[in-house]
């Protein structure tokens, strides 16, 4: 324990030495906590519509009306022909069009049906993809008010109606501020912990002071331990300022157990901290380490949870998140903070994450050769 407690003394002397790196580390992450929540929104809206109305009918006037009503759709103008509507979509002003045809009125009241032709964007899938459903959900309900109002009901047999009572659970006003802050703090939190071990051995090995330590009796774990401790310690107040951000800046607080979550962040500290003095010891200047470690992030981040269901991967894309700690952490926050869950829902988690810190940082230590 003596040998320990001088190489924290050590480890916080080199850390409070460089107070510009200290600010970084607990401003940076605050920041993007309250930015990236903000621009990261799910929700598409603002899609530029492009009209050609050939029938000029109060059906068509309804139905365009609805469509900017709303708030998904900002229309960027009528057009006389298709054509001028294709233009408007390659100078990329718009993002749909929507042909209303000749007769569109006419053809609702006596034939009961009419086609409408609507042309997508689809450079930007997402944007397009989403654009497109919001429009036919609108035309689709439109259509319904108008079968309605031009169907009859006897005295006898009335018109059957499902009506749909939805019910948001953990989450009632399908806030993605909800969805997305858990998920940005974890990958902030992971961030922080592996970078910030990833460069600390290597660090030594630049300077040199990494050989007066291999002369010195100080044995494989002890240094490990020095080492990964204080980032520990930094990684919990970072988590804690997070959740503070949280709270305060969007009113988001743990529903569940704030021991269970802790317990968790203490346990997931421990295995990202040992991933990144691993590769640390695998490394030999701070530019290799940084590299590798972003290699792995942008797995860590992409294959987490956080931007795309893990159930919706492939099944190679699925055993790949088993092994990416990121994605347990994502799921534990989302369960505590917005589900309220506790221990017993967290401990499969737990035991995987725990499986992580055993694994990753034995092999740390089994991987720094130290010669006396």
């Amino acid at each position: 324990m003596r040998t320990i407690k001088f190489l924290l003394q050590k480890e916080f002397r080199q850390i409070f030495r460089n107070r510009a790196i200290l600010i970084l580390i607990m401003v940076m992450p605050v920041m993007q906590l309250i930015i990236l929540p903000l621009a990261a929104d799910y929700e598409v809206k603002n899609i530029n519509l492009s009209v050609v109305d050939h029938d000029h009918s109060p059906y068509s006037q309804q139905l365009i009306s609805k469509i900017t009503a709303s708030g998904y759709f900002r229309l960027q103008g009528y057009h006389t022909s298709i054509k001028e509507a294709y233009r408007s979509i390659e100078q990329d002003k718009a993002d749909l069009a929507l042909e209303i045809p000749y007769g569109f009125e006419r053809n609702l009241i006596r034939e009961g049906e009419q086609q409408l032709f609507i042309a997508v964007n689809a450079i930007n899938g997402t944007k397009a993809g989403l654009g497109g459903a919001y429009l036919a959900d609108i035309i689709r309900d439109y259509n319904q008010h108008i079968r309605t109002e031009l169907t009859t009901p006897t005295r006898f047999q009335s018109l059957p109606i499902i009506e749909i009572v939805p019910n948001n659970r953990f989450n009632p006003l399908l806030n993605y501020q909800f969805f997305m802050v858990p998920g940005i703090l974890a990958i902030l939190l992971t961030m922080v912990g592996g970078f910030l071990s990833a460069l600390n051995i290597v660090k030594e090995k630049e300077i040199g002071t990494i050989e007066q330590i291999n002369v010195t009796p100080i044995k494989k774990h002890h240094f490990i331990l020095g080492k990964l401790i204080p980032f520990w310690i930094l990684g919990n107040v970072v988590f804690t300022l997070g959740l503070l951000v949280s709270w305060l800046v969007y009113g988001i607080f743990p529903q569940g157990n704030l021991l269970a979550m802790y317990g968790f962040i203490w346990v997931y500290l421990l295995a990202v901290l040992g991933f990144g003095l691993l590769i640390s010891t695998y490394t030999d200047t701070q530019q290799q380490a940084m590299f590798i470690m972003f290699f792995f992030m942008m797995i860590f981040i992409l294959m987490g949870g956080l931007f795309t269901p893990i159930n919706s991967m492939p099944g190679w894309a699925k055993v790949i998140a088993a092994l990416n700690p990121v994605s347990y952490l994502v799921e534990v926050m989302r369960m505590i903070i917005l589900k309220g869950s506790g221990w017993r829902a967290v401990l499969p988690h737990l035991g995987a994450i725990l499986g992580f810190a055993l694994v990753l940082n034995s092999w740390a230590i089994w991987n720094y050769r130290k010669t006396n």
